[in-house]
């Protein structure tokens, strides 16, 4: 069954920060030849909640599919670009995803397809993660981006959102949203709701906006590293327990 993991790295002071810029184009070769990787993708990320079109210089990710748990996680501690970038950053996190369903395709492939599987994971309890992903069509752009702040403040004020961060492979047209919710229900009601996510939904729909769009769902099987200064899904079930 195959496994994705999500990188996220903080790169602090200007030598970090440009190093990784230079990383987005030298990185490639090296995970070109990391054999274990079914897919991989180089993102960076977006500031305020991180749904924004302004790009935050200090974070970066590296996004990738493996074979199977195990892999994943010796690929995560081992793989040259990962130590590299690890080195180099003030700290990572990388989240360990089970795929649960995904439909539509990212650069012409679904690298979560669950087809093939004699019965797709079915997650019971814990975190449940949303990824999506679109490219956006160069005449939508302005519409699609003028939509973007009223849903950041969305899920910012959110309770129920654990974590959430906007990554993107190209600024303004390549966008990937990433969300973790306690819950299927607490995840259904801001993106299907009567809100700025589900206005923007009805919206993209009807103005045809994305040339390619995907969207995946992930069971949690762990986490390593950390994000501003602790794993913040470790915080979730420490308030969670107390409550």
């Amino acid at each position: 069954m195959s496994v994705a993991t999500l990188s996220l790295f903080r790169f602090d002071g200007l030598g970090p920060r440009l190093w990784v810029i230079g990383q987005m184009g030298a990185a490639r070769f090296g995970l070109a030849q990391e054999r274990r990787a079914a897919f991989w993708k180089l993102c960076g990320s977006g500031t305020g909640q991180g749904f924004t079109p302004r790009p935050n210089w200090g974070v970066w990710a590296i996004l990738a599919t493996w074979p199977d748990e195990a892999t994943a996680r010796d690929a995560v501690a081992t793989s040259a670009v990962h130590s590299r970038w690890r080195a180099k950053a003030a700290e990572s996190w990388t989240l360990f995803l089970n795929p649960t369903s995904a439909r539509g395709a990212w650069a012409g492939v679904n690298p979560f397809a669950t087809t093939g599987q004699s019965q797709p994971p079915t997650q019971t309890s814990g975190p449940i993660i949303a990824l999506t992903r679109a490219t956006i069509r160069p005449a939508r752009a302005l519409r699609f981006w003028n939509r973007v702040p009223d849903i950041s403040a969305v899920i910012g004020a959110d309770p129920n959102v654990i974590f959430k961060i906007g990554i993107g492979e190209m600024p303004l047209l390549h966008q990937v949203t990433f969300s973790v919710w306690p819950d299927a229900a607490s995840m259904a009601m801001f993106a299907r709701g009567n809100g700025p996510h589900g206005r923007a939904i009805d919206a993209v729909r009807d103005g045809n906006w994305f040339a390619e769009e995907l969207y995946a769902r992930f069971a949690l099987l762990g986490t390593v590293g950390s994000w501003e200064g602790g794993d913040p899904l470790a915080r979730y079930r420490t308030q969670k327990d107390a409550a």
